[in-house]
């Protein structure tokens, strides 16, 4: 089971939050770091979910086209 955490950018749709996973990757050859990030459809059934907040989420069943992940918990609170 594939676990991720990212922030959430949009709670726009209903029951469903929009979260950035930002990674850095290393160049293979000139050796600078920079950022990869990574938006995510995420069902959120109770709109726990808050913009800015920090959520870990779990890949699952496909609730729509996007939607193949679920939220499991809230992990920090936004500013």
């Amino acid at each position: 089971m594939k676990i991720l955490i990212g922030k959430v950018i949009s709670t726009k749709m209903p029951k469903t939050a929009t979260v950035a996973v930002e990674r850095v990757v290393v160049h293979p050859l000139y050796k600078k770091r920079f950022k990869k990030i990574r938006k995510y459809h995420v069902h959120d059934e109770n709109s726990v979910a808050k913009v800015g907040d920090r959520v870990k989420f779990v890949a699952s069943r496909p609730y729509s086209k996007l939607k193949k992940w679920v939220l499991v918990q809230e992990v920090g609170k936004g500013k």
